[in-house]
């Protein structure tokens, strides 16, 4: 039984391997172009308690090599100076704009309501939805048009680059890219119609207007955890074209800033990788922690050996993808296992209490 579950742990790691080799070598991430584009981008900024993050994102837009777009962000309920920050820069640029956010009706989730309002208020070919918590580069509007026209999509996602200062995020934060490029090929994102491969990021969501105004997609996932994944299987399911791709350096974001706050934040929405199933949820950390424990024990020095190789090679290649430091990544992997048990922990704990909350809101 041992060895037949070695085998086991062998061929999971070895598709994973595969996977993420394919990633790799596929390079699956936006292309930055030179050639300028003059349609209106709408950039759409839901915010909530963000009077620590917003101005760095505001001033990387005004610093945007693209000119033709406007700024919306929408205040939703802040007990803080969100606005005031906000109303400050509006009054000097006329370019932004900031608005108070409604009140939540029954049946929405807090941010899907956000964005809803805001794509009301939009009046640009492409709306762009940013998380207040981002800076983003040079080229970003302007390669991401190129992107939508020449591809025809609908929607375009980018998995932004993640900024990690304190040990505590390095030793969490890294998860998010591990788990992505380890177990979806993203290319297939885009060539599969089977919306079984869909996968978007919420910090960085470009859509063409017409279609999302004709599909109101932020409404029919009005109650998702994790609106991004659902709204790029409605696009999928809608016989549409959609995009993930990695940020390429042009847009960054830090999540988090310390452990106690990276794995809170985890907790909220890492079972939706695996469309909610805590069995399948198990069994993957089964095979991904307690796999190669199983494997140490066999003392088969030559099948650990491998398994530590296969490991460390997918660390750097997911590392040197995603923009961040290999050596610490394969230095921690260790401590990132361990934080992974914790973040389950809590998730499947929140899933089933139905406790998850978010900013003060149940979720």
């Amino acid at each position: 039984m041992a060895i037949l579950f070695c085998y086991l742990i062998y061929f999971f790691l070895i598709l994973r391997f595969c996977v993420t080799l394919f990633n790799f070598i596929s390079n699956p991430k936006l292309t930055k172009v030179s050639h300028q584009y003059q349609d209106l981008v709408s950039i759409l900024i839901p915010a909530r308690d963000e009077e620590k993050n917003i101005l760095t994102l505001l001033q990387s837009i005004k610093n945007q090599d693209y000119k033709n777009f406007e700024v919306i962000i929408l205040d939703d309920h802040s007990s803080d100076q969100t606005y005031a920050l906000c109303e400050e820069i509006a009054s000097k640029n006329k370019a932004f704009k900031v608005i108070k956010g409604k009140p939540l009706p029954d049946g929405w989730l807090g941010k899907n309501y956000a964005c809803y309002q805001l794509a009301q208020q939009a009046k640009g070919k492409y709306l762009l939805f940013l998380d207040a918590d981002e800076e983003i580069d040079k080229g970003l509007i302007n390669s991401s048009v190129y992107r939508t026209k020449v591809h025809r999509l609908a929607l375009l996602s980018l998995f932004t680059n993640q900024v990690m200062v304190s040990l505590g995020e390095k030793i969490v934060v890294p998860l998010m890219h591990f788990t992505l490029l380890n177990l979806l090929p993203l290319r297939l994102i885009y060539l599969s119609k089977n919306p079984a491969f869909a996968a978007a990021s919420g910090q960085f969501m470009f859509f063409d207007a017409e279609k999302y105004h004709q599909n109101q997609w932020h409404q029919k996932v009005k109650n998702q955890v994790v609106e991004d994944v659902e709204i790029m299987k409605c696009v999928k399911q809608s016989k549409l074209k959609g995009e993930g791709l990695l940020a390429n350096g042009l847009i960054r974001c830090r999540m988090y800033n310390n452990y106690q706050e990276a794995i809170y934040g985890f907790s909220k929405n890492f079972l939706a990788p695996f469309n909610y199933s805590v069995i399948t949820f198990l069994l993957y950390l089964i095979f991904i922690i307690g796999g190669p424990f199983l494997v140490g024990f066999t003392l088969n020095l030559q099948l650990f050996l491998m398994m530590i190789s296969l490991i460390v090679l997918t660390r750097i290649m997911i590392s040197l993808s995603s923009g961040q430091n290999p050596l610490y990544n394969v230095l921690l992997h260790p401590l990132q296992m361990a934080s992974l048990i914790v973040v389950a922990h809590l998730s499947v704990k929140k899933y089933l209490t139905k406790t998850t909350t978010w900013k003060g809101r149940k979720v």
